[in-house]
């Protein structure tokens, strides 16, 4: 980055958070970037996962979603460290660490990323409309107006205000769970009965795994604490951000499995659930057409449209701390031109290019398996920056320095395996 246009960003855009009083308000000073980001990785795609779990196997891979809190805490508590000791974005940190060449070739697996996330959100939004008769000629342009509307504002506070508010429509999920009624025996008895050796399960396993960590993530909540100013003295009050954010986006995909394990797993567990409509069709025999429609409706659409600011703002910032132009939220769009161009073009190219997708289906397989390949880059890149370029007394070190190897290893791993046999048995 071209050192005018770093003191331009360090001098124009004033910090965001006031430097607070007291642990309860700094918390809630803090508090955004981490929750806004988990909600975002309950996307429709992982919606749509969880309800196949539920289906296939009841409730056999409900330990399995509480036990990846910890895998995304740890993941995203890197970007947060990364993103408080440095004031860098991901992709500005990798060019002043590793020189731009391997700058551009992250930002090239981001692009890929994001746009393929952007198709598998803006399908989904089609697929609620579809569920009301309306066609993507109508919801697609609705939803591309809404998003630029909240980003075309200038601010992060009201941007970060105005996803979490969507992003907790997905909260309907736990009235879908709670009104699947599920049986409190089957459902302890189930979650401890794990079935190794069985390839399908495994798949399943490794498809779940796959979909935990996404390029756009790592980016946008780096990129999101350097846009907020966040300091050294925020860094605990991130980190339980970020907690509290993999807690609750772990508990949604469980109601999503609960919901459909208790009602579409018990009474037709041979189901194909490749799309929203499909799903929210199976559960109306026992939620009721209209409420079916509208709580699923309303959780797939807050997490559809939370993913596509994330992921549009996350390749904004990304291609901007490589390529160097201006990038913040709080600078108007006649002020960064092409940080506001590259949102607009994500926002308006994906819904365009999904409403002439005739294949919503094998669309989102797709999006699956190259996450799936692209996690070993996003890790790889993660840890050694956690090792390098971060201050001495802030590097990864010693048994937590193995702890998080250890889980990059195994996500790694299984998700490249549930990338490939995953799409084959979710497709």
């Amino acid at each position: 980055m071209p050192q005018d246009a770093k003191t331009d960003m360090e001098t124009a855009v004033q910090p965001i958070v006031p430097r607070a009083r007291g642990p309860l308000v700094r918390f809630l000073a803090v508090f955004g970037p981490g929750l806004v980001v988990m909600l975002a990785d309950t996307d429709v795609g992982s919606v749509i996962t969880a309800g196949q779990s539920g289906v296939q196997w009841g409730y056999r891979l409900l330990l399995l979603q509480l036990l990846l809190i910890p895998i995304l805490y740890v993941v995203q508590e890197l970007t947060v460290r990364l993103g408080i000791f440095t004031g860098r974005g991901h992709g500005e940190l990798i060019r002043e660490t590793f020189g731009p060449a391997w700058a551009w070739v992250s930002a090239a697996g981001l692009g890929v990323a994001t746009v393929g996330a952007l198709l598998t959100e803006f399908s989904g939004v089609a697929g609620v409309g579809e569920l009301y008769g309306l066609s993507r000629a109508i919801t697609l342009p609705i939803a591309a107006i809404a998003l630029l509307a909240v980003v075309l504002t200038g601010s992060y506070r009201r941007v970060e205000r105005a996803a979490i508010f969507v992003g907790l429509f997905e909260f309907a999920f736990f009235f879908v769970a709670w009104a699947a009624h599920p049986d409190p025996h089957a459902l302890l008895a189930g979650t401890f009965d794990i079935p190794f050796t069985n390839k399908a399960y495994v798949y399943l396993v490794a498809a779940n795994i796959g979909a935990v960590i996404m390029p756009w993530m790592v980016f946008y909540q780096q990129s999101a604490v350097a846009d907020k100013k966040l300091r050294p003295e925020h860094f605990t009050a991130a980190r339980w951000d970020t907690a509290v954010g993999a807690v609750i986006t772990q508990l949604v995909m469980a109601a999503v499995l609960i919901a459909c394990a208790a009602t579409i797993g018990q009474r037709a567990p041979d189901a194909s659930l490749n799309t929203v409509g499909q799903m929210a069709q199976a559960l109306t025999p026992f939620l009721g057409t209209a409420i079916g429609n509208a709580v699923f409706g309303a959780g797939v659409l807050g997490a559809g449209m939370v993913a596509a600011i994330v992921a549009s703002l996350a390749l904004a910032w990304g291609l901007g701390e490589v390529a160097g132009y201006r990038r913040s939220l709080e600078y108007r769009p006649l002020q960064a031109r092409w940080f506001y161009g590259v949102y607009t073009a994500c926002v308006v190219g994906g819904c365009v290019f999904v409403g002439f997708w005739p294949d919503l289906v094998s669309l989102n397989v797709g999006v699956q398996v190259m996450n799936a390949l692209l996690l070993p880059v996003v890790l790889g890149f993660l840890i050694a920056l956690a090792r390098r370029a971060l201050p001495p007394a802030h590097r990864l070190r010693g048994a937590y320095l193995w702890v998080v190897l250890a889980v990059a290893a195994v996500t790694c791993a299984l998700g490249v395996f549930g990338g490939f046999s995953g799409a084959g048995l979710l497709g």
